[in-house]
């Protein structure tokens, strides 16, 4: 499975796209994570359905000063990334 997830609120400078990595791997999720000019982040994220479910579960969260506010993910195309990697 292969989701695309943008993630908006106070999500720059707080170090929500290490932790997402960190929780990615937990998870045994491939894929990546980045931060985009208008000020939200956004990840693609492949794996099993039920670890996906708790990435995205997660991403409501974020790091421990991220200020969610609104997480949308879709379905997406099968990349088959081999690692989970922090994008500039």
């Amino acid at each position: 499975m292969h989701y695309n997830i943008q993630i908006k609120g106070r999500v720059h400078g707080v170090r929500y796209r290490a932790t997402a990595q960190a929780k990615a791997h937990e998870l045994n999720l491939t894929g990546f994570v980045r931060n985009l000019i208008d000020g939200t982040v956004y990840v693609e994220a492949e794996g099993e359905q039920e670890n996906l479910s708790k990435f995205i579960d997660w991403c409501y969260l974020g790091s421990p000063r991220a200020k969610v506010s609104e997480v949308n993910s879709e379905e997406g195309e099968l990349k088959n990334f081999r690692t989970f990697e922090v994008r500039k």
